[in-house]
């Protein structure tokens, strides 16, 4: 038996020995296959790089066969980089690939800055030679300059501007006695874990047609609605009479957070005409402090569209909350007031809270959640809004009724014609805020009462 054994093995090392020693063909009409015909990068901003696609190359024949060359057509000055078995270079000799078998090449943008004040095309080839057979698969990328701030601190008025956007390291603190101005259409783009950190002013005043952007320095595809890439804005203490108008703030940990009462008898913060979203904790945090927020729209957040801790003073009118969105597995209602800590541990403060016409909807059973513990006084209005809630805190409010949005899941929070949010506003003519604000929508659409609810009118 033993022999047998022995016998066996032998055999069986001498079969695998003859596998691997097996020729490579030089059949000239065997040619390779490949997963795409070309590779597209999203824009890829200047020094830093893309994240890295990748092509397989697949060797259909039935027998093995070795690329001679795999190389970029611009060598060394490419903006391209390749990888293939953990060789990194511009030009790469002699890969074999087994019959019926493939590999993979692994490709990154990283390119030269210019002066370009727009984003530029760079293009390249790869090229496989295989047997004489010649194959390329065309390269293309669009680059984008950037003015780059690494853990900045600004301590005197200073205006980001529209044209080249601007990446952040680390953080950008803005000094307490520093006012900074975000002019319409700016872009500014946080890396990995990157904060801006207001002490002092910040004024972002986008228009309509030509909104600020907070978001992420990751710009391909995967990476577009993916929360937590960044740490947010937030507003210390000393800081004062900020506003965003028409801005975009997405995919951070916090997209906001507003820390301690204002310093003089303005609100803290006045945010509106924003969209608010993909945020790994919430959209609006803040702790005691005084918030003005109209037309705006807030969703898809992993535990809060909007909390509100240690009392404070929080005007809500016409905005459109909506946190339907499944991908996170959340217990907590989306909007969240409260005049003591989240753990309902007692730190009393007053406590204000007016909201008007706003649509607040999720898929959790109770999404709406006021708690008021302290004998400090509790000034509320709380009335035609469409709530999904478990209790009615005032009066008109519509509850548990779906609002009917025209597309939730592609992010359309537009009304349907059969909404029951539709012509059911409190008039808000009176307001210190409507000329200003409230007279038209987040689409500069204008509002007529009794006018719909939410940030959208229909008409």
């Amino acid at each position: 038996m033993k022999n047998i054994t022995t016998i066996l093995l032998i055999s069986m090392a001498i079969i695998t020995s003859c596998k691997r020693d097996e020729g490579i063909s030089i059949n000239p009409e065997i040619k390779l296959n490949f997963s795409t015909d070309s590779i597209l990068f999203d824009t890829v901003f200047t020094t830093i790089g893309s994240t890295a696609r990748s092509i397989k190359v697949f060797n259909v024949s039935k027998v093995n066969i070795e690329i001679s060359n795999i190389r970029l057509v611009g060598g060394v000055n490419s903006p391209f980089k390749i990888n293939i078995n953990g060789l990194s270079q511009s030009s790469v000799n002699n890969i074999r690939v087994d019959a019926k078998d493939s590999i993979y090449v692994f490709i990154k943008a990283v390119i030269n800055p210019t002066l370009a004040t727009t984003p530029f095309l760079v293009q390249d080839t790869l090229e496989f030679l295989t047997n004489g057979n010649l194959q390329k698969i065309p390269l293309v990328a669009y680059g984008q300059n950037a003015v780059y701030f690494n853990a900045k601190t600004i301590n005197e008025d200073f205006t980001f501007k529209k044209g080249i956007p601007y990446l952040i390291y680390k953080h950008l603190k803005i000094a307490q006695n520093a006012k900074v101005n975000i002019a319409p259409g700016a872009k500014l783009y946080f890396h990995s874990n990157a904060q801006m950190m207001v002490y002092g002013t910040l004024q972002a005043n986008g228009s309509i047609k030509d909104s600020i952007t907070f978001c992420s320095d990751r710009t391909e595809r995967i990476y577009r609605d993916e929360p937590g890439q960044w740490k947010g804005v937030y507003i210390g203490q000393t800081s004062k009479n900020n506003n965003f108008n028409y801005c975009t703030i997405k995919n951070s940990i916090v997209g906001v957070q507003v820390d301690s009462l204002s310093t003089n008898t303005n609100p803290k913060l006045i945010v509106t005409n924003c969209i608010i979203k993909n945020h790994t904790l919430a959209g609006i945090m803040a702790y005691n402090t005084q918030i003005v927020a109209i037309n705006n729209l807030l969703f898809n957040c992993g535990k809060y569209l909007v909390l509100g801790l240690y009392g404070g003073s929080y005007l809500f009118y016409h905005n459109t909350l909506d946190n339907s969105n499944a991908s996170f597995g959340r217990q907590t209602p989306s909007v969240f007031f409260s005049d003591n800590t989240e753990d309902g541990s007692l730190r009393f403060n007053n406590f204000e809270l007016q909201c008007i016409n706003n649509i607040i909807w999720g898929n959790a059973d109770n999404e709406f959640l006021v708690n008021n513990k302290g004998t400090k006084p509790f000034i509320s209005s709380i009335k035609s809004n469409l709530l999904k809630a478990t209790k009615n805190y005032g009066e008109s409010n519509i509850l548990n009724t779906d609002p009917f949005f025209l597309d939730a899941k592609k992010d359309n929070y537009l009304l349907t014609g059969n909404s029951p949010a539709l012509n059911i506003g409190t008039d808000l003519s009176l307001s210190p805020y409507f000329n200003t604000f409230i007279k038209v929508d987040l689409k500069n659409i204008p509002r007529t009462f009794p006018s719909d609810v939410g940030c959208y009118e229909i008409k």
